[in-house]
């Protein structure tokens, strides 16, 4: 088996256009967050929007993967490589807008503009993953997962296996969203599933999620190619957990029983035991029932001291996007030795070490969590890269 490591990372959140001023506004403890509403038909709410009008999936996409290859400092030539770029909701904002103009009386009014009917091949749900072997010029295999909220860490699992097992010497990887629609609301809005006034991960007077837009797209490579070019690298992906529950449509296992055995997969893949992790990227959607069971399970795996954050609160919840923008932040406090805060964070509830501000500490190997509707479970293990 290859070993896998990070040499470029392209992000985009509501806390910045890039990764690291996002990551500069997420240590110092700013939000990402505003009341807003783009659409006109509905209330204002809290949403984690990357500008004032909602974020278009092609060219939030395109600003990532040209992003993440300049970052890894390689050309957009690249025949062989995979693409594994996945997104809960690919490009609904796109359909939603086709259907109101060839349904509505008088054309929509949407920021979504310029959507034709001629042009429904380009917006099917996998035709952003190919728009991106195109722009690098991959001709290798091409994957575009849509795993629910634990999407994101699922493309980042299926990459690091094709190069685990020799297939592909390198991939791009990651996961888009751009889910504020008015569908997207107003289904989240119908579950009672939103926040009021904001997201407050792991907190006693959490309300319930944020949409938020971003995007996290990563160059993978075996750590043999990446020392030939002497790449820079963030770290190694040490192992993968990928579960079901087969419990409930948007429920998730009430014991946690699937997110356990996706730690447990994660772990023993990177041959590690549950003391020796220094650091947890929680899934902390600030919902009551996500936040419960997601305690539920780290009491059961994990001794008190380590420290546990979600960054929800500053980015909002990106869904299929989530788990990566998660990733890309735990690779930031492995290399930087920086933990990350929960901002909205303030009386627990829980009996967990949730970190409130940004410290310094020595990270050694980390664990980034996401939970999708569906019972979806994906874990992730990353870890400082030994040459």
């Amino acid at each position: 088996m290859f070993e896998v490591v990070v040499t470029g990372i392209g992000l985009v959140s509501a806390l910045g256009t890039s990764l690291e001023e996002s990551w500069q506004q997420l240590i110092v403890g700013k939000s990402g967050i505003s009341l807003y509403q783009p659409f006109s038909e509905l209330a204002p709410l809290p949403l984690g929007l990357i500008s004032q009008t909602p974020a278009k999936l092609r060219i939030l996409t395109q600003q990532v993967v040209d992003a993440a290859m300049k970052d890894a400092g390689l050309l957009t030539n690249l025949p062989d490589c995979a693409v594994v770029i996945g997104s809960s909701r690919s490009h609904q904002a796109s359909w939603e807008n086709l259907a109101k103009n060839m349904y509505a009386k008088y054309p929509s009014q949407s920021p979504y503009t310029g959507e034709k009917l001629e042009d429904w091949l380009e917006i099917l749900p996998h035709m952003n993953a190919i728009a991106s072997a195109r722009q690098i010029g991959a001709t290798g295999t091409v994957l575009a997962p849509m795993a629910a909220c634990a999407t994101g860490i699922w493309a980042i699992s299926q990459a690091t296996l094709l190069i685990q097992t020799g297939q592909f010497q390198r991939a791009i990887a990651g996961a888009v969203e751009a889910p504020i629609t008015p569908l997207t609301i107003s289904g989240f809005q119908q579950m009672g599933a939103l926040a009021k006034t904001g997201a407050y991960p792991f907190d006693l007077h959490r309300e319930g999620l944020v949409l938020g837009e971003g995007a996290a797209i990563f160059v993978l490579e075996s750590k043999e190619l990446a020392q030939q070019r002497q790449a820079k690298i963030y770290g190694q992906v040490l192992g993968f957990g990928l579960t079901t529950d087969a419990y409930h449509t948007n429920q998730p296992d009430l014991e946690g029983r699937g997110a356990i055995a996706a730690i447990k997969q994660a772990l023993k893949r990177s041959d590690l035991q549950p003391h020796e992790i220094d650091y947890i990227h929680a899934h902390g959607t600030a919902t009551q029932l996500n936040d419960r069971i997601e305690s539920i399970v780290i009491e059961k795996l994990f001794p008190h001291q380590v420290a546990i954050s979600s960054t929800k609160g500053a980015t909002g919840h990106t869904l299929g996007a989530s788990g990566a923008l998660g990733v890309a932040f735990t690779l930031l406090a492995i290399k930087h030795n920086i933990l990350p805060p929960t901002v909205g964070f303030n009386q627990p509830e829980f009996d967990l070490n949730i970190v409130r501000t940004a410290y310094k500490t020595n990270i050694q190997q980390a664990l980034c969590l996401s939970f999708g509707f569906g019972g979806q479970n994906a874990a992730v293990v990353l870890g400082q890269s030994t040459l």
